[in-house]
């Protein structure tokens, strides 16, 4: 590999890296916000639909009309984008207190634009470099997402606790040298060429395939089973099974990524026969998710969650590699709609969890129930939510089942 793609692969570690950063920061800092500018918790949570949205609107535009991008810039600009982002996250609260959530608001939108920009650049950019087994680089890439979500989860709560929350602004600035030093990375480093269909027609025609539709529908469970654990996790271990917030924190968001980096570090380094990778990744899903919702031991259910990250380790980045490798043509298209897909089941899963959840607990006849169970009305919809979850791998088995069929059948023509 030539010195130019081994600093263009740093760079999209870095870029990817810079998303997980993103994705995380409003989360960590919902309690910090609601604290110090009196801003509610449904608008904190409306921060997670609008960068999941935003990003969602990003990969449909990629989607249909990739061709209209020069794809080599956009790559370069995307961490320049993230920069921007948190900039304005950090210091638009800071300038103007009295508007700090449309300050908060306005960063969010920004970086999510950016996230949104690399989950369907920054794959294909990885895929069209010259390598001997191209799924370890994939699954490499995308490991590198998860142990940036370790990192920023640790680096915050230590930044939190022994800094102060007062000075989160910093905590944001210091976070933006992660894309500031992707886009230094970029600068004037070669790129491979990239395929995308030359108008909207070649798009389409692409859509009226059925298996490109089933690889779409694989990515929507793989993202709704990997961030409902993800977003749920913490709160779950503290409210259905009384750990305490810091621990919570450590082990329901950490100790998640951690193993959901294992899982796609040792794929990348030893992993083969992606289709079988997905549905055993799906049944041990499922299977983590029930264990959690009936667990009545605290440890237990704990190491459910974490051990769901291994499990769901593969199925959103697997489901890209069947995708690319069944359609090579679609090329930046085929990222993009596949990205979109993963985007909405991210956003679906943790979002349809909360509603059931809010709903049994309002519920007289749940309240009854818990009472009888000797738990809280929330507790009981903690775990029916959690549940609730589990439906998104166990349809998931059915999926990828169909998938490894398919892919048998194709190998034996």
């Amino acid at each position: 590999m030539t010195q130019s793609f081994k600093r263009l692969k740093a760079a999209c570690y870095m870029t990817n890296m810079s998303m997980s950063v993103v994705g995380n920061l409003s989360p960590l800092l919902f309690l910090t916000f609601h604290i110090q500018y009196g801003i509610s918790y449904s608008l904190l949570g409306l921060l997670v639909l609008l960068n999941f949205f935003t990003q969602l609107g990003v990969d449909l535009i990629f989607s249909f009309f990739s061709h209209r991008f020069n794809i080599e810039k956009t790559v370069k600009i995307t961490p320049v984008i993230t920069v921007i982002g948190l900039w304005a996250f950090a210091l638009l609260p800071w300038l103007f207190p009295d508007h700090a959530y449309l300050g908060i608001v306005l960063g969010t939108l920004i970086f999510s634009a950016s996230s949104g920009l690399c989950e369907v650049l920054i794959s294909p950019t990885i895929a069209a470099i010259p390598a001997e087994n191209p799924d370890h680089e994939m699954s490499k890439l995308h490991s590198i997402y998860a142990w940036g979500v370790v990192g920023a989860v640790l680096l915050a709560t230590l930044f939190l606790t022994f800094v102060g929350a007062k000075y989160w602004h910093v905590l944001a600035l210091l976070f933006s040298l992660v894309p500031f030093s992707a886009a230094l990375l970029y600068f004037k480093v070669k790129m491979p060429e990239m395929k995308t269909p030359e108008r909207t027609s070649g798009a389409l025609h692409l859509m009226k395939n059925k298996a490109m539709w089933l690889c779409v529908f694989a990515i929507f469970l793989g993202g709704a089973a990997e961030c409902t654990m993800a977003q749920w996790a913490s709160g779950y271990l503290e409210m259905a099974l009384g750990i305490p917030k810091l621990w919570g924190d450590v082990f329901g968001v950490a100790l998640f990524a951690a193993t959901l980096g294992l899982g796609r570090s040792l794929y990348a380094g030893i992993g083969k026969n992606v289709e079988k990778v997905l549905l055993f990744g799906s049944i041990g899903a499922a299977l983590c998710y029930l264990i959690a919702a009936f667990s009545p031991f605290p440890l237990l259910g704990l190491l459910a969650c974490a051990l769901t990250g291994f499990c769901v380790s593969m199925l959103w980045p697997g489901s890209l590699i069947v995708g690319s490798d069944r359609f090579p043509a679609g090329g930046v298209f085929i990222f993009a709609l596949m990205a979109a897909g993963g985007d909405f089941g991210a956003s679906v899963g943790p979002q349809l969890v909360g509603i059931v959840t809010d709903a049994v607990a309002a519920s007289a006849g749940a309240i009854t129930l818990a009472t009888r169970l000797g738990i809280g009305a929330e507790q009981l919809g903690m775990r029916i939510g959690m549940l609730i979850g589990a439906l998104f791998p166990l349809i998931a088995i059915a999926v990828y089942a169909k998938i490894c069929h398919d892919s048998k059948k194709g190998r034996s023509k």
